[in-house]
């Protein structure tokens, strides 16, 4: 049977108003339904993000550490020995030489004048003296074989040429002097070393009794450092000196960069009253030179390498009114509060004679939001929070929203706003 228009049109609106009620009875399900599952949601255990380490076996190496400072081998701070003008100078500022190199010429010509002169009085002594010798033979003989000559004449020529005998000696020990003092106008290097800044330029008169050097060398292969180490520590360096080498290495002012690798070559014999401290010495090639005089550095005395130690991050290990103690993560993702026992501390790392097996996982951040059975998000060190998230784990803030940066499950259609659905209509 056909339908009147107006007949068909209050059909048409009463099925679309059957449709809406029944799309809007099924809306206010699903979003009775997500508010119960958020309500059981808030509800349960929050998981604490924290962030983790693996204890590990291995070799850790015990340094003692004490400030130090380097120190040549030698320096030698180069001065005149005569007085006069300086006319040449054989080096170049920071120059390498070697031992024995000519450094500096001072004019010798005074000092070749005063030999001149002991040399020409040597030649008139020794003239006189064979004079005086050949007298003495003759009142030597006379006096044997005639008597001409009494003794005392014998006596008195024979003081006469002892007397300048002396001369001719003294006259020698002059010449030798002159000699020496031309010697020292030429100036070399007494040690081979590295040469500083030049404090006396060419033309200046020099003197032996000058404040200032004409120039310092030190030696920089090999060189030292001084540090200092508590005096409790000293006995155990001693003990252990006696059955190896032991090795030294210098850091930087910050303690950030190796410098250099030497070794520990003695303790000094007594104690610093002041400091409780006592001095050490290391010696180091220093072939590419990266220690300089006067430098300060981080000495780092390695005493002895621990084999199969259990290791874990110095940060894992938290103390409390019973003690040390870490947390440790079980399977379950909850931590368990396990008292440890502490050997030797090293840096950030920390070795462990008890409490602790290879492989367990400890926490290292987030302990002050936890505590004994509670439910852990754990991420390790520099890794992936959750296998999601590549920022390290931090602790949960205190209020009960989400972590920030969490990624919050996707919508169920009956979640979605009711809007939406009223324009998709």
């Amino acid at each position: 049977m056909d339908l009147t228009p107006r007949a068909a049109f209050t059909s048409s609106r009463l099925i679309h108003t059957l449709i809406f009620a029944l799309l809007l009875v099924l809306l206010l399900a699903g979003c009775k339904k997500a508010d119960t599952a958020a309500t059981a949601r808030l509800a349960g255990p929050q998981a604490v993000p924290v962030a983790v380490a693996t204890a590990q076996r291995m070799d850790l190496a015990v340094y003692l550490s004490g400030l130090g400072t380097v120190t040549p081998s030698n320096s030698v701070a180069i001065r005149s020995r005569v007085d006069g003008q300086l006319t040449e100078i054989g080096f170049q500022e920071g120059q390498e030489v070697k031992k024995g190199q000519l450094l500096a010429v001072i004019d010798s010509r005074p000092f070749e004048v005063q030999l001149a002169q002991a040399q020409a009085m040597l030649f008139s002594h020794q003239a006189q003296l064979r004079d005086a010798k050949l007298n003495l033979k003759r009142f030597t003989d006379l006096f044997k074989d005639s008597g001409a000559v009494s003794q005392q004449q014998v006596d008195t020529q024979t003081a006469l040429s002892n007397q300048i005998e002396g001369t001719l000696r003294n006259d020698q020990a002059l010449i030798d002097s002159a000699k020496l003092q031309i010697t020292y106008c030429h100036i070399t290097a007494p040690i081979a070393g590295r040469i500083g800044l030049r404090m006396v330029d060419v033309g200046n008169i020099v003197h032996a009794n000058d404040a200032n050097p004409l120039l310092i060398i030190t030696q920089l292969q090999p060189i030292a450092v001084l540090f200092s180490l508590p005096e409790d520590q000293l006995p155990t360096v001693a003990k252990h000196m006696k059955s190896a080498t032991l090795s030294v290495e210098a850091y930087s002012r910050d303690d950030q960069t190796k410098l250099a690798t030497g070794q520990l070559g003695t303790i000094d014999n007594q104690i610093d009253q002041t400091t409780g401290t006592g001095r050490l010495k290391a010696l180091f090639n220093n072939q590419d030179n990266a220690l300089w005089p006067s430098q300060f550095v981080n000495a780092r005395l390695l005493l002895e390498t621990r084999k199969n130690a259990i290791v874990v991050p110095s940060a894992a290990v938290q103390r409390g009114p019973q003690g040390t103690f870490a947390y440790v993560v079980k399977a379950d993702k909850t931590v368990e509060a396990r008292a440890v026992t502490i050997d030797f501390q090293q840096g950030n790392q920390t070795a462990l004679s008890q409490g602790l097996t290879e492989g367990e996982s400890v926490v290292t951040d987030g302990q002050d939001k936890l505590r004994a059975g509670a439910l852990v998000e754990p991420a390790s060190v520099g890794g992936r929070r959750g296998g999601n998230d590549a920022r390290p784990a931090v602790a949960a803030p205190a209020s009960s929203a989400a972590p920030q940066g969490a990624l919050a499950p996707p919508r169920t259609p009956a979640e979605q706003p009711a809007g939406r659905h009223r324009k998709a209509q």
